[in-house]
This record gives C-alpha cells, sequence and structure tokens, in this order.
C-alpha cells in the first residue's frame, strides 16, 4: 500500500482502469460460463420433459387403443413386449415398467450387458412417489461428460388408475455442448483481449487529460505567494470536479489578494506607529535637557557678570545645537523615516562631548577626558545624539 501511494497520480488512474476491465473481462467470462451452464441444463430438463410427456401419449394410446388384452397391474410385461423397444428407439430412451410395489416387469435395457441396472426399485423410491404431490420424481446424475436424467411416474388405466410405475432415463452426453462453450469463449476471448487493448490506450489518454488539469492547477498552487500577485486558473475544458477545484483556488487568490492587501496596510500602519515611537524619542531626548538648561540659566543669570556675553553666547550655540538636532530629525521624518545622510568632517570630538553636555546641570553629569584634543571624521549632529541620548537614558 506504501508503494502504492508512491505512484504518481496518473499511473495511479492508469492502473485502477486498466485493473477494472481486466476485472471486467474476467467476470463476463465466467457469467458466461455460468450462464451458458444453467441454460444447457434448462433445456436438457425442459427436453427430457418434453419426451416424457410425448412418450406418457403413446403408453396411454398403447393400452387404450392398440391391444386387445385387458389393462392391468399383470399384463403390463406383455402390453409392452414389443411396444417398448419402438418407444424407446424413437424417443432414444431407456424405459422400464414397475409394478406398484417398484418389481420390474418390462425394460428396453439389455441386462445381460448392463451389471450395473437395478431390477427393482428401492421401497424408499416406491414410497417418495406415492407420498409426492406430482405424483412424479425426477433426479439429475452429473458427471464429467454424461449427465444421466431419471424420472419415475405412474402408468394410469384410461379410468385415471394407477396400474405401475414407468422410469425413463437419458443419458445426455454433454461434449457437444462443452465444445461449443470452449468455441464460444475462444471468441469471446479474443475480443475480450482487443477490448483490453483498447482500453488500456482509452485509460492512458484520459489519465494524461485528467491528470493535466491537475498538473495546471499544482503548478499554479506551486507559485502562489503571500506578497506577490498570483495568476487565476483558467481551463477551456475540464470535468465538474476540476471546475470545483479552480473555482475553489480562483476564490482563494482573492481571499488571499484581499489578505495581502490588509497585511500591507497592517505593516504600514505598524511601521508608521514605530516610526512615531522612535521620533517621539529622539525629539524627547533633546528638549528635556533644553528645557533644563533654560531653567537653569534663567537661575543663574546675572546681567552684571562680566562675563554674560560670553555665557550668553555659549548658551545660545547650545540650544541651536540641539534644535539642529530636532531639525534633523524632523527632516528624516519628512523623509519617511530615513535616517539623515552621514555628513562626515573633521571635528574636535572632546570639545563636541562638552557642548553637548552643557545642557545637562546636574552635579552627576561630568566629563573627565584624558586629553585636550581629539580628533576624527565623524558627524557632528549624530554624536550630539548619542550623547544626549546616553546621558538621557543613564538619567
Amino acid at each position: 500500500m506504501k508503494q502504492f501511494n508512491n505512484i504518481s497520480l496518473r499511473n495511479r488512474i492508469f492502473i485502477a482502469m486498466t485493473l477494472l476491465v481486466f476485472l471486467a473481462t474476467i467476470l463476463i467470462i465466467g457469467l458466461t460460463i455460468y450462464q451458458y451452464g444453467e441454460q444447457t441444463k434448462d433445456y436438457n430438463i425442459s427436453r427430457f420433459g418434453r419426451k416424457e410427456e410425448s412418450l406418457k401419449k403413446e403408453i396411454a394410446i398403447q393400452l387404450n387403443q392398440r391391444t386387445n388384452i385387458p389393462v392391468n397391474p399383470q399384463n403390463l410385461a406383455v402390453i409392452f413386449e414389443k411396444a417398448i423397444y419402438e418407444m424407446a428407439f424413437v424417443h432414444n430412451l431407456e424405459i422400464s415398467i414397475y409394478d406398484l410395489k417398484g418389481k420390474l416387469l418390462k425394460t428396453s435395457v439389455s441386462l445381460g450387458d448392463n451389471d450395473t441396472f437395478s431390477k427393482n426399485l428401492t421401497a424408499n423410491q416406491v414410497l417418495e412417489l406415492k407420498e409426492n404431490v406430482d405424483s412424479r420424481i425426477f433426479e439429475i446424475i452429473e458427471s464429467e461428460k454424461i449427465n444421466i436424467e431419471n424420472s419415475f411416474t405412474y402408468v394410469l388405466d384410461s379410468k385415471g388408475d394407477k396400474i405401475g410405475i414407468l422410469k425413463l432415463k437419458f443419458n445426455q452426453d454433454n461434449t457437444a455442448q462443452e465444445s461449443e462453450l470452449s468455441e464460444f469463449l475462444a471468441r469471446l476471448i479474443v475480443v475480450n483481449f482487443f477490448i483490453f487493448l483498447i482500453a488500456i490506450m482509452l485509460a492512458y489518454f484520459l489519465s494524461s487529460y485528467i491528470t493535466r488539469s491537475i498538473k495546471n492547477i499544482s503548478d499554479k498552487m506551486k507559485r502562489t505567494r503571500l506578497n506577490e500577485r498570483n495568476e487565476k486558473i483558467v481551463l477551456n475544458s475540464a470535468g465538474a470536479e476540476i471546475e470545483i477545484l479552480v473555482d475553489g483556488y480562483n476564490h482563494m487568490i482573492d481571499e488571499l489578494e484581499e489578505s495581502a492587501v490588509k497585511l500591507a496596510r497592517s505593516e504600514r500602519e505598524q511601521a508608521w506607529r514605530e516610526m512615531a515611537k522612535q521620533i517621539a524619542h529622539e525629539i524627547k531626548n533633546p528638549l528635556t535637557p533644553m528645557r533644563l538648561s533654560v531653567q537653569s540659566f534663567e537661575r543663574r543669570f546675572d546681567q552684571n557678570d562680566p562675563k554674560v556675553k560670553e555665557k550668553v553666547k555659549e548658551y545660545s550655540d547650545t540650544l541651536i545645537q540641539q534644535i539642529d538636532v530636532m531639525s534633523s530629525i524632523a527632516t528624516a521624518f519628512s523623509d519617511f523615516a530615513k535616517m539623515p545622510i552621514q555628513r562626515k568632517e573633521k571635528i574636535e570630538i572632546i570639545g563636541v562631548i562638552k557642548m553637548a553636555l552643557d545642557i545637562f546641570n546636574e552635579d552627576y553629569v561630568f566629563y573627565s577626558p584624558m586629553g585636550k584634543e581629539l580628533f576624527a571624521i565623524l558627524d557632528k549632529t549624530q554624536l550630539i545624539r548619542i550623547v544626549t541620548n546616553l546621558i538621557k537614558n543613564a538619567t
């Protein structure tokens, strides 16, 4: 069974249809043999019945018209002394006449040549005939070549009284019937052989036709993708079952496209949410220290301080730097969440970091560089954002 499951659908259909035709051929041959045998048997029984009826009429004529001897059980042997042989020859039957107790009175069989012939009837045979509603017993003894047909009935006089028992025996030779059956089967096998060949070819082409549509559907399903536009299946001619499958696939493609649109919309919305969170985070980072810096400058501002201009200038540069950071973020947001293009230049890192830290007035925020100057090629704006984020996240 496992090996059969590994066979392709086309080969499965081909094998199944071939086996079906083969089994149908075997069934036809078997049914033919059985039907022929039954018909032959019915024909032989019917023919024996006609022979029996015809013989009984001749016996009645013999008893009532062709003899002057009184008709009684004692005279049956004399009445049919010669007539029994003529009737046996004409009807090709073995005829035996018994008295009502089963004792043999006259027979057409040569007893010297037939050692198996039973001279008298058994008590059971006499009793069975007596108890039978139709006053008749019919039996068939079957063998390979010859079927023996026997019948037992009563011999009646002109008044309808029983005066004896009539036994008829016919040896049915089946050789001719078997020869006819063999010839018929030979012709039938030849015809079915050609039918079998035609059925194999039809099964091959039919399986190819069926699987071609299924293979087309299978190929379309293999190429189906969620994030791509999928083609529907269009078949010019297909069976009802294949059309149902195609309609189901095309309906699935429609639902898949709707799901893809919904998924894309959902992904865009999710991307906008994530970008909005990131933008809010990036904007809040410089806003908080700017607010603290303004409050601190407001508290410490002394207009009489001789260095007031320098402090205002330093404070303004710090705010402008943070404002530039926010501006670059806004520009990136307007460019659909793209990060600002890096503008690398040679900068003095220690000075830029100190400038970025000027907006933090907390005592625990301090910077102790190991040297006085440190130059590198970096993006000044991104470096300030990094320092601001680090301090804000640490706080």
